[in-house]
């Protein structure tokens, strides 16, 4: 591929982003290869996945010397995840991969994947205060849904490359609401590398890798993470997130649900504007006045 400054730039702001709000380089690099460089949806995602592990990896090893990893989490993540990304490698070795099937498939599920994303950062907190209600779960039982994340998590990042972080990190913390979040967040990684890994692999033996397109999307994206996460205390980065997360609100219901009018979008996108900001009113609590 030839070296294109446009990829560089992508790279870069996508980096940016993620050093600075955390919110998955899946949510956003996928939707960019394909709606803005007209990249193939399989070599999108395939390209992604590796470009993911990549870049995660050097996460792993700052989490790790910190103790922000559960391992033991990681494990039950990985036992449904792997096996399941295996099979989902398998299908797509099956299907014609420029297929217009395959790329509707695609897709649809990416924009779910968005969709859900997107509203799982948007709404976090009041779903981590709900999961802070007393439950009867036992530990056998929480494992077993925790196996069941990574299944899911595994076909969604296969398929799509989309999942692996603000959505696993949502999941494992109303799953786990007594484990600090910055525990919570070194496992997801820890577990978003092999993930991504397998993934990419499967993609690359099946020829959906654009080698030339991933070194020259690193070359931007390694500095823009590093500017982007020592930018957290200038910027505000809440309010980036949450606009961020809103537009993946919109790119996700149009790659979902493509025959929906434009308008129609756009009323879904103030809907979710309005619940969420009479959610944060409703949470706000009266200060006290001192005498």
């Amino acid at each position: 591929m030839p070296f294109d400054l446009g990829y560089i730039v992508a790279g870069f702001i996508v980096g940016w982003l993620v050093g600075l709000t955390g919110v998955g380089g899946g949510s956003l690099m996928t939707p960019i290869l394909l709606l803005l460089f007209n990249v193939n949806a399989a070599v999108a995602v395939g390209t992604d996945l590796l470009y993911a592990a990549i870049t995660k990896t050097v996460g792993i090893f700052a989490h790790g010397k910190l103790g922000n990893i559960d391992w033991r989490i990681v494990g039950a993540m990985a036992a449904g995840s792997v096996p399941v990304s295996f099979i989902t490698t398998l299908y797509l070795a099956d299907v014609d991969l420029e297929s217009g099937t395959l790329v509707d498939q695609i897709k649809f599920w990416l924009g779910i994947a968005l969709l859900v994303t997107s509203l799982s950062v948007l709404f976090r907190n009041e779903l981590m205060k709900s999961s802070r209600q007393d439950r009867r779960l036992s530990p056998k039982a929480i494992t077993v849904l925790t196996v069941l994340l990574g299944m899911v998590l595994g076909f969604l990042v296969t398929l799509t490359s989309v999942g692996a972080g603000a959505l696993g990190v949502t999941a494992l913390l109303l799953l786990y609401p007594k484990v600090h979040i910055n525990r919570i967040v070194g496992t997801d990684v820890a577990h978003a590398v092999p993930l991504t890994l397998v993934a990419g692999i499967g993609h690359a033996s099946l020829g959906t890798v654009d080698y030339g397109l991933l070194g020259t999307l690193l070359i931007g994206s390694i500095p823009g993470i590093w500017i982007g996460s020592h930018m957290t205390g200038v910027v505000g980065e809440s309010w980036v997130r949450n606009a961020l997360a809103l537009i993946l609100v919109y790119v996700g219901q149009k790659l979902a649900f493509p025959e929906l009018n434009q308008f129609l979008g756009l009323g879904i996108l103030l809907i979710v504007v309005l619940f969420k900001f009479t959610t944060e009113k409703r949470n706000q609590k009266p200060t006290a006045v001192e005498e």
